[in-house]
């Protein structure tokens, strides 16, 4: 018959092969400075010239602001031109040159975030990327246009018109959320170092308990 403390090495041992897991999961989530940046530059570019392109498009094919618009998908999605002093979803009209500075405060946080944190997850990058790209696609159409040219639609909702940068924003920021509350390694560690601790109370409580079982068969 196999004894209490054969079945407490073999638990341990176990437990240290789970947490030698975590431990190289967790090195996973740190790409190198080299592959943030180039993804922070690729995704950006790409988001802001998309956008740009897709603006451009629709400022001549569209019918002038105002007017009926495209219908994509009826009843779900129409292209329709609309020029907005504001920010995302047509929020905060008027304050072109403070939402020019905001982009620029962004794109320069997000650059010292990457360049300092000793630990980011992949998908804090990619989000960061494509806040990014999303607030210099509609910094562009404020400086060279005086306004930002919005043309998707949803026709099933009341909601104001948007253009490709303001997903670009918006996803960007739910990517990086769950990036940094769920992925980041930094997280990861404190759940490690909190896991770590629970397993030590376990393996106290386990031995206490074969201890009595071995002094109950003593006697």
């Amino acid at each position: 018959m196999l004894s209490d403390g054969w079945y407490l090495d073999t638990w341990l041992k176990l437990e240290g092969l789970v947490v030698a897991k975590k431990r190289v999961d967790v090195k996973e989530f740190k790409p190198p400075l080299l592959w943030r940046l180039g993804v922070l530059l690729v995704v950006g570019v790409t988001v802001a010239c998309f956008d740009q392109i897709a603006k451009a498009v629709a400022r001549v094919a569209l019918s002038p602001a105002g007017t009926v618009g495209v219908q994509v998908i009826p009843g779900i999605l129409n292209f329709e031109l609309v020029y907005n002093e504001g920010a995302a979803f047509g929020l905060g009209e008027g304050y072109t040159l403070v939402f020019v500075t905001l982009a620029v405060i962004m794109v320069m946080a997000s650059l010292i975030y990457l360049l300092r944190a000793p630990l980011v997850s992949s998908w804090e990058v990619v989000g960061l990327a494509l806040v990014c790209g999303g607030a210099v696609g509609n910094a562009i159409d404020r400086v060279a246009h005086g306004v930002v040219t919005d043309f998707i639609a949803t026709a099933f909702i009341d909601f104001p018109v948007f253009n490709i940068a303001d997903i670009g924003i918006t996803v960007g920021v739910v990517v990086a959320l769950i990036g940094f509350i769920f992925l980041s390694p930094a997280n990861l560690a404190a759940r490690e170092r909190a896991e770590a601790e629970r397993t030590v109370h376990a393996d106290s409580a386990i031995r206490r308990r074969a201890s009595r079982k071995s002094g109950r068969k003593g006697r």
